[in-house]
């Protein structure tokens, strides 16, 4: 029954046909589910790379906004161009306008929107820059509205904040160096650091502290930043023994007094006394350590005969501390103008006596009260104009209150009382031993009763636009000491700007008529009053040259403070000379001040302190 068979094969057939029929439609299902997965992968992916472009176009375009005013601030190191630049900025506003192209990538633009002095501050300004970052698929230069963008918004803090000079017993913007010295010679309890390289020759030295070098390609010739041997430092226990009748000397770790490493104990005291161990201790390095363009290293060599040895704590190199800048010395005039003492109680709880009184300089006149003398001030203002010379006795010491500015030369020797520092226009001259009359003691175990009785301790700063000059200048000879004052000694340099600031030389005659090392009082008078410079307590700061002759009487030197220089160039007529670190200007923390404020210069320092994505757009076209 072949009819039977063809019904059968007709059904057969149209059974395929339908199953071949759901069989595609089941196909094309999967396949429209899975172009639309594949499209959704697409588009997330490509979101995802165009949030990624946009984030470091917005970036890129803040980090110009914010260089092209850190530039002018770190090199005037003041806020004028700043304030004229970015005063009254707003959303609506903005201000220092940059644009922009990263080829292959896309664009922005950028300005500030926002600036404001922090409580009024003097010292700070907060920045907000908003950013546009876009991907500019059409090349026309413009952002349009199916382009992928995205807007930030940066604050940041320009501040002339402490500067970390004031950390060290000796910094020196150009090379360190110490030539001449053998271990029992010259011992410094204290830190040291050079914005370029730090030599030691002719000689091993004792230093009881860290030493750092940093590379400095703005020198000419450029620095790499190395320190070329580790000198001799002493053990905890040697210190101990041999500055324990030192009240001068920062005191040596023991962890009776100090706390085990680790402790809080521990942190109040680690910046303000010597461990000769260098170590990491809670995320941070402590104790003497080397370092420079190679990192930061441990070491230990105790004598001369023993052979140093390093071990790396930090492979990353050391970077530049930002030297402050006196010459604008009408900044340093309306300072001392303006100042009025603001610490109304000591730490102690005591009043302070000189809550609120301005700055002013004091020296003993005997002529005065009808030859029965009497003290005289001698600026107006806490403004000396011209030049002028301190004398001070163990009786009659000179009385420094605050920041006094002299507007060409200050000529010091003698006894001090009180706290102040002296800015000058030109040189500061120091003719003899500059002494406290209450000098502090950094002895005992409770550091808190130890920075109550300093607190109240002379101490003076003295700051030069040009040189801080030591002993008589009538007796400055070739070699000693003006070859280190010299080129090719002294060393040039470019700032952030390409510009050449040539090397400072002594012999030049400036706009007084006089060479740079002479004072405008002229040699014949400070020949008149010179004494040997054996002892300067005191922190001296200045724009060039530190240096000069001391111990020439003979007795060898101490150094109570610290010496910042571009170039030093100290000779040592008699030995031993000790150098120890004065850790009252040093700051205690972050937003808190030194023990004592002595309104020392500032430097630029730039922080970012907030970043807020305001918005991506992804045009889902695509």
């Amino acid at each position: 029954m072949r009819g039977v068979n063809r019904n059968r094969r007709r059904l057969q057939r149209g059974a395929a046909f339908v199953a071949s029929f759901v069989l595609m439609s089941l196909v094309a299902v999967g396949t429209v589910t899975y172009v639309n997965h594949a499209t959704g992968q697409y588009r997330s992916s490509k979101r995802q790379t165009f949030d990624a472009q946009t984030t470091h176009l917005c970036e890129a375009g803040v980090q110009s906004v914010l260089r092209q005013l850190w530039r002018p601030f770190k090199a005037s190191q003041k806020f004028d161009d700043l304030d004229d630049e970015t005063q009254g900025s707003s959303k609506d506003t903005p201000t220092v306008n940059l644009a922009g192209t990263i080829p292959g990538v896309g664009r922005f633009s950028a300005g500030v929107v926002g600036q404001y002095a922090p409580n009024g501050s003097t010292y700070q300004r907060i920045i907000t820059v908003r950013a546009v970052g876009w991907v500019d698929r059409d090349a026309d230069g413009q952002l349009d509205n199916d382009e992928p963008q995205k807007v930030v918004d940066v604050m940041a803090t320009y501040e002339l904040a402490r500067s970390q000079v004031f950390d060290y017993t000796y910094f020196v913007n150009n090379y360190g160096w110490m030539t001449g010295f053998s271990q029992n010679d010259l011992i410094i309890n204290g830190d040291m650091r050079a914005n370029g390289n730090f030599d030691f020759s002719g000689g091993t030295p004792t230093i009881n502290g860290s030493i750092y070098a940093s590379n400095n390609e703005k020198l000419s010739p450029p620095a790499a930043g190395l320190i070329n041997a580790p000198p001799v430092k002493w053990s905890n226990g040697t210190y101990a023994v041999n500055n324990a009748l030192n009240p001068r000397a920062r005191q040596a770790y023991t962890s009776g007094v100090f706390g085990a490493k680790g402790s809080a104990q521990y942190d109040t005291w680690r910046d303000f006394g010597f461990d000769s161990i260098g170590g990491i201790t809670n995320n941070k390095i402590g104790g003497a350590v080397l370092g420079d363009t190679n990192g930061v290293k441990s070491w230990d060599r105790q004598t001369v005969g023993t052979t140093p040895t390093p071990t790396t704590l930090d492979p990353n190199p050391t970077q530049e501390v930002i030297m402050p800048d006196l010459s604008d010395i009408s900044h340093y005039t309306a300072l001392s103008a303006a100042y009025t003492n603001q610490k109304q109680y000591y730490g102690d709880g005591t009043a302070n006596p000189n809550y609120g009184q301005s700055a002013k300089v004091e020296v003993w006149d005997q002529s005065l009260n009808s030859g029965a003398g009497a003290y005289k001030r001698i600026d107006t203002n806490g403004v000396v104009n011209g030049s002028a010379a301190l004398i001070g006795t163990s009786a009659k010491p000179i009385k420094i209150h605050g920041p006094v500015t002299f507007t060409q030369d200050c000529v010091i020797k003698g006894y001090v009382e009180g706290q102040g520092t002296i800015y000058t226009g030109r040189n500061v001259h120091v003719v003899g031993s500059i002494r406290y009359k209450n000098p502090p003691d950094f002895r005992g175990s409770d550091l808190q009763a130890i920075d109550n009785a300093n607190e109240k301790k002379d101490m003076i700063a003295l700051a030069a636009r040009g040189s801080v000059m030591l002993g008589n200048p009538k007796d400055f000879r070739t070699p000693y000491p003006l070859t280190y004052m010299t080129p090719p000694f002294t060393k040039g340099h470019y700032d952030d700007n390409g510009n050449w600031i040539p090397p400072f030389d002594a012999m030049q005659v400036d706009g007084t008529g006089f060479k740079k090392y002479q004072s405008t009082m002229g040699d014949n008078y400070l020949d008149s009053i010179d004494e040997s410079v054996n002892q300067i307590d005191a922190i001296l700061y200045t724009n060039f040259v530190g240096g000069g002759d001391v111990g020439t009487g003979g007795g060898g030197v101490q150094f109570n403070g610290s010496i910042i220089s571009k170039d030093e160039a100290m000779v040592v007529f008699s030995l031993p000379m000790y150098m120890n670190y004065d850790n009252r200007i040093r700051e205690k923390g972050i937003n808190k001040q030194p023990l004592i404020d002595l309104q020392l210069p500032r430097s630029p320092v730039m922080l970012r302190s907030a970043w807020q994505d305001r918005g991506f757009s992804f045009y889902s076209g695509i």
